[in-house]
C-alpha cells in the first residue's frame, strides 16, 4: 500500500511563493506517478502536474506551466511542487494523487482511477 501526506500550504500574497510537499510510504518509490490536483470551492477537480518517480519526467497543465515546477528527492521520497507567481485563481486545496505502482504517460497523467490514493489536501489561500 502507499500513503501520501502532505504539507506546505498555507496564505499568500498575489505573486508570491509556496512549496507543497508530498511525502510518499511505499517501498518501490520509483515505480510511481505522482500527480498534484486542485479543487477551488464551486469548482471541478483539476490536475495541476504530475512526475515519474522513475525517471524524473515532469508534466504540467497549461495553467501552471512555468509557473509550478515539480520536482522528487529520492532520498526523502518526497515530491515537491513549487508554486511561483501565485495567482488568486490558484487558491484550492491542493492533494497529492496516485494510482499505485503505474509510470506517467503524457495522455493519462491528468486522469485519476476510482482506486486512486489521495493525501489528506493541504489548502492554498491567495489574496
Amino acid at each position: 500500500d502507499v500513503q501520501l501526506v502532505e504539507s506546505g500550504g498555507g496564505s499568500v500574497q498575489a505573486g508570491g511563493s509556496l512549496r507543497l510537499s508530498c511525502q510518499v510510504s511505499a517501498t518501490d518509490w520509483r515505480n510511481f506517478c505522482i500527480k498534484w490536483f486542485r479543487q477551488a470551492t464551486g469548482k471541478e477537480r483539476e490536475a495541476v502536474a504530475g512526475i515519474d518517480t522513475g525517471n524524473a519526467s515532469p508534466y504540467y497543465a497549461d495553467s501552471v506551466k512555468d509557473r509550478f515546477p515539480i520536482s522528487q528527492d529520492n532520498v526523502k521520497k518526497t515530491v515537491y511542487l513549487q508554486m511561483t507567481s501565485l495567482k488568486a485563481e490558484d487558491t484550492a486545496m491542493y492533494y497529492c494523487v496516485t494510482d499505485g505502482p503505474r509510470r506517467c504517460y503524457s495522455g493519462s497523467w491528468f486522469l485519476t482511477l476510482p482506486d486512486s490514493t489521495w493525501g489528506q489536501g493541504t489548502q492554498v489561500t491567495v489574496s
